[in-house]
């Protein structure tokens, strides 16, 4: 009987840990959505060659979070951060309409990676603030979310300056990763 409230406590009370990697193509505000997340504020950044990773603490969740730099000739050491990895956050700039379908051969070359078949896929479809930007069903569209038939995932509006839909995004990823 001990054991049974022990394993329940933990369950509804302990830290549960969750790694995550965050990509998507150069300039769609990964890296300011990683310390919005961590810090709560808007960071000056510049493009990342190599990673950046934090810890983001939310809702009893430790989300260690990889930034991965999406310039055109790092993309291929992506790979190298995909082993364990639970979570995707695939942030795409939804006001570059001219790169979409880069962002969308991108996007399935790595889901189609045997080391993340068990990873759930969460889209950020940021830079909502801006006047051009397609919304979330279009770019589901734009990325044939709807073909990774095996894969599950969820599109979630955000705006990393404001931090709107961020959080969302979280929640269906604990969620996921935890019923996964």
């Amino acid at each position: 009987m001990g054991l049974t409230f022990t394993k329940l406590f933990q369950r509804f009370f302990a830290k549960k840990e969750m790694r995550i990697l965050m990509v998507g193509l150069d300039a769609a505000g990964k890296t300011t959505i990683l310390y919005k997340l961590k810090l709560g504020e808007i960071v000056t950044t510049i493009p990342t060659i190599g990673f950046n990773v934090e810890t983001v603490e939310y809702k009893n969740i430790s989300f260690t979070v990889w930034d991965v730099g999406g310039q055109d000739k790092i993309r291929p050491l992506w790979k190298h951060y995909f082993q364990n990895t639970q979570g995707l956050i695939f942030v795409v700039d939804s006001n570059d309409r001219d790169r979409v379908t880069e962002a969308r051969d991108e996007l399935h070359r790595m889901v189609n990676e045997d080391e993340l078949r068990d990873a759930v896929l969460l889209v950020f479809a940021n830079k909502q603030d801006l006047p051009n930007a397609m919304n979330a069903a279009e770019v589901t569209d734009k990325l044939g979310l709807h073909s990774l038939r095996q894969r599950h995932w969820y599109i979630q509006s955000t705006c990393a300056t404001s931090g709107e839909g961020m959080y969302e995004g979280l929640d269906w990823l604990s969620s996921n990763i935890a019923n996964s």
